[in-house]
């Protein structure tokens, strides 16, 4: 798929994450939201393995939702399904149920290396032949020494409850990201330089 072909490709993502709409935004891609409503459960034990299949399922189900609708239509189409989880010592932190959960994800990762991961599942149609393509990128984040008032006061701006691992690099906890080892927006959500390498494949 070349650039000239990405714009001619009606693009979907899977995901109402604000966060990766912006990235495609930024990016120049065009595209709109259809998105999933999946209830998230998986069986796969490796966080690799769990964003793959999760975004795998995400992209399928709006697959199955719309391909009624564009089946007799000519227009090449392209669906983005994502899923992003942190890992620890190999114990997933997803998103925190409540403040406590914030709070404990928090402290456990307060002056520690973990580890993001962006799974990305691809459904292309194009002519009629449907091309499935998967592909994951893994992120070092390190924290600086957290205190209880810092993790607190963090918390009240309600910005960890609705993120993976209880906070997002792009925001106000970025005054405690000391370092990182990889892919800065594979931590927002979706690694989109990797991203449109995998599409010019397709």
């Amino acid at each position: 798929m070349l650039w000239k072909e990405i714009n001619e490709t009606k693009i979907i993502l899977a995901s109402g994450s604000p966060r990766r709409a912006e990235l495609l935004l930024q990016a120049r891609i065009p595209f709109e939201v259809f998105k999933s409503d999946i209830e998230e459960v998986t069986n796969e034990t490796s966080p690799d393995a769990i964003v793959i299949d999760l975004a795998s399922q995400k992209a399928n189900d709006v697959y199955e939702k719309i391909i009624t609708d564009l089946a007799n239509k000519s227009e090449p189409f392209l669906i983005i399904g994502s899923d992003t989880i942190v890992s620890y010592q190999d114990e997933i932190l997803g998103k925190p149920k409540d403040e406590q959960e914030a709070f404990d994800m928090l402290t456990l990762l307060s002056d520690r290396t973990h580890q993001v991961y962006t799974g990305v599942s691809l459904i292309y149609s194009k002519n009629g032949t449907k091309t499935i393509h998967h592909f994951c990128e893994c992120t070092q984040v390190t924290f600086y020494p957290l205190n209880e008032f810092e993790i607190r006061e963090y918390i009240h701006t309600k910005d960890p409850l609705d993120k993976a691992g209880s906070y997002g690099i792009q925001g106000p906890f970025a005054i405690f990201v000391k370092e990182i080892s990889g892919d800065y927006n594979n931590v927002v959500g979706l690694p989109i330089a990797r991203l449109y390498q995998e599409m010019l494949t397709l």
